[in-house]
């Protein structure tokens, strides 16, 4: 499970940033989580393949989170996609992405499907054999949501000496990973635990933007082991972000101290500050396994 930044300023786009846009790679699928403007030239510089892009979530409708995704199917279509390509994102979008698709992208060759979901429920929006995500409702100006990337807990591992020294017929073998104990032919019971070893931890990531402090995320995000969340300000400008809905540093600080999240990355900087340290330090005197996100930059959970 890899995290790609592909942007991480906020809405005023300057030379040191692209605007929101990341990538969430797990198990050769690919989930790309907004798409602000240039997401797509980003991506190109990331060498992951465009056409492994699975599905699309888009947090809400604010231009710097969306106004790249006209030019991203435009480009899938020349590529050559042919799998249905799913977006999920606030109900509206469908009503104003559907005319421009309908004028510029006219002779698609792949189905645009998309999923919409409230932005006011903490519900499961997406699933497939590895992963479920789950939306996150944010406070904003406009309805936004965050999403929850969790992996499904994976099998135990056979231990193939145990298995071999047993004798154990292939047959028995998806039963022990599921939890079943062996029963030798002459009746001895080989206990799960001794033929199997526990599957690694499933491994889980929270995105938060845009969105103003809002400690009822907490019990949502709880455990998470990477949080990206907003940090448009420093201190100083607390008074601000209240006004305009975003967050501080500190305040994203706060929120991942009290969800127990392993690390913080922090992003969705504003064009105001030309050294984003002094964001990183206010974020790390209140949870210090803090990151500045930045773009190019990939983060393994």
């Amino acid at each position: 499970m890899k995290v790609h930044i592909l942007g991480c300023g906020s809405a005023l786009p300057t030379t040191r940033h692209s605007l929101s846009a990341q990538v969430l790679e797990l198990s050769g699928k690919l989930f790309l989580i907004d798409c602000g403007e240039a997401a797509q030239l980003q991506f190109r510089r990331t060498r992951l393949n465009f056409n492994r892009i699975s599905d699309i979530f888009i947090s809400h409708l604010h231009g710097d989170h969306c106004f790249g995704l006209p030019g991203l199917i435009s480009t899938l279509s020349l590529l050559g996609r042919t799998a249905p390509l799913r977006i999920h994102a606030h109900p509206d979008l469908e009503r104003l992405l559907r005319p421009q698709l309908g004028y510029f992208c006219r002779e698609l060759g792949f189905e645009v499907v998309f999923q919409p979901f409230s932005p006011h429920s903490h519900e499961l929006i997406y699933e497939d054999r590895g992963l479920r995500v789950y939306s996150l409702p944010l406070i904003h100006r406009v309805p936004s949501t965050g999403f929850l990337f969790k992996e499904r807990p994976g099998s135990a591992h056979i231990v193939r000496e145990m298995t071999d020294f047993y004798k154990i017929p292939l047959r028995e073998l998806p039963a022990i990973k599921a939890g079943a104990d062996y029963v030798t032919p002459e009746g001895e019971v080989i206990p799960h635990e001794r033929l199997t070893r526990p599957a690694a931890p499933p491994r889980s990531y929270a995105y938060c933007s845009d969105t103003a402090y809002n400690e009822a995320l907490i019990p949502m995000i709880a455990g998470v082991d990477l949080l990206y969340h907003e940090a448009t300000f420093a201190r100083s400008e607390e008074d601000w972000a209240a006004t305009t809905q975003h967050s501080t540093a500190a305040q994203a600080g706060k929120i991942a101290a009290g969800a127990g999240a392993g690390r913080l990355l922090i992003g969705h900087f504003s064009a105001r500050y030309e050294d984003e340290n002094l964001l990183l330090r206010e974020a790390q005197a209140v949870f210090p396994q803090t990151m500045l996100a930045n773009e190019g930059m990939t983060v393994e959970i």
